[in-house]
């Protein structure tokens, strides 16, 4: 695809629009789509915009029988002037390149996915919300659709792009979330697709999550193959406020590094905090809250932006967090990286991008 050339076909069934109140998160989807293709003998090719529809997949896709799924999780948000922004779109676009090569898939040219991806939100801007603690989800995605039996790489790929006007995960007087610490099952195993965010890591999430719910916590902490080590919490990554350091467990290849983990990281410095990453053994978080020297727990992702945490707890032991109340590191974060996206404070660091 030498030259970016975008179709659009609008539909011609418009939607209502969903009211704020309503919103949640991904319940309601825009009116259109982005897509664009890819074979080995064209390259990328027929990029564009339609209704949003059924794709037509053939039953032996390569997406359905060999899991080659990779998609990420972005928002653009609409500031007091009307105009649009994304926020750090190409962080996202370079996670998804790697997530392609380990997937042995072909990723979209950074090009193809920005541009595609701001062409789809101006088709769909009145989707766009313009109350507070409201947002557009994006989600980029890409799927290998040759159809073929055979274990190998296909041949042929489709990346799509749709669009969700969400609500806050995190409004004035939320309260920390309840995490169950998962001793039995295990999210990623060193030279897995741990870092990677594709499809198959949510399968693999959803019985834990799902039992876990069942005992009424919100979300699971994710321990490594040995259950000695922290590493995510959710589909969040994790961040420990102790007396004399912020720390989050290091990147090593079985942690899907966020754009939020890494946006957080980059404040903490700018703020002279002493943020570190590095392996963080449970039972240091068990003995840190047992010592006082425990004073936070928070998630940091796409869709919370910052998640507080107010109870650990396992099959035969528990421990609360800062009185069950959100702390003021949570809280500081979480009020400056809203405040950039939604243009309330200066976007000192570049991540914001116009539409």
């Amino acid at each position: 695809m030498n030259s970016l050339e975008i179709s659009v076909r609008r539909t011609l069934s418009p939607k209502a629009l969903p009211s704020s109140e309503t919103l949640g998160f991904g319940k309601y989807f825009t009116d259109h789509m982005f897509l664009a293709s890819y074979s080995t003998k064209k390259g990328w090719y027929d990029a564009r915009i339609t209704p949003y529809e059924p794709l037509p997949l053939d039953p032996g896709a390569a997406v359905l029988h060999y899991g080659q799924a990779l998609f990420e999780g972005m928002k653009a948000f609409r500031h007091e002037d009307g105009k649009c922004v994304l926020f750090r779109p190409e962080f996202n676009w370079q996670r998804m390149c790697e997530g392609a090569e380990r997937l042995c898939m072909v990723a979209p040219p950074k090009e193809l996915f920005i541009e595609g991806i701001k062409a789809l939100i101006k088709v769909d801007e009145a989707w766009v919300p313009k109350e507070k603690g409201c947002s557009l989800y994006i989600r980029p995605t890409l799927i290998g659709t040759e159809g073929f039996l055979g274990v190998r790489p296909s041949d042929e790929y489709i990346f799509f792009t749709i669009l969700s006007p969400v609500s806050s995960y995190f409004g004035g007087g939320a309260k920390p979330v309840k995490i169950w610490v998962e001793q039995d099952y295990t999210r990623a195993c060193p030279g897995g697709l741990g870092s990677t965010k594709a499809a198959a890591n949510y399968a693999g999430s959803l019985k834990a999550a799902t039992e876990a719910k069942k005992k009424n916590y919100a979300q699971v902490l994710w321990l490594d193959i040995q259950r000695e080590y922290v590493e995510e919490v959710g589909t969040m990554n994790v961040f420990f406020v102790f007396d004399n350091e912020i720390v989050t467990p290091s990147l090593e290849g079985t942690i899907l590094g966020g754009g939020i983990r890494n946006s957080v990281i980059e404040l903490l410095k700018s703020m002279n905090k002493p943020v570190v990453e590095r392996k963080v053994k449970l039972q240091e978080i068990r003995d840190g809250a047992a010592s006082g020297r425990l004073k936070e727990v928070f998630g940091t992702g796409t869709a919370a932006v910052i998640s507080p945490v107010g109870e650990l707890a396992a099959k035969d032991w528990n421990i609360v967090i800062n009185n069950n109340e959100v702390g003021p590191v949570s809280k500081k974060l979480y009020d400056e990286l809203t405040g950039i996206q939604s243009g309330q404070l200066p976007d000192s660091k570049n991540w914001l991008l116009k539409i």
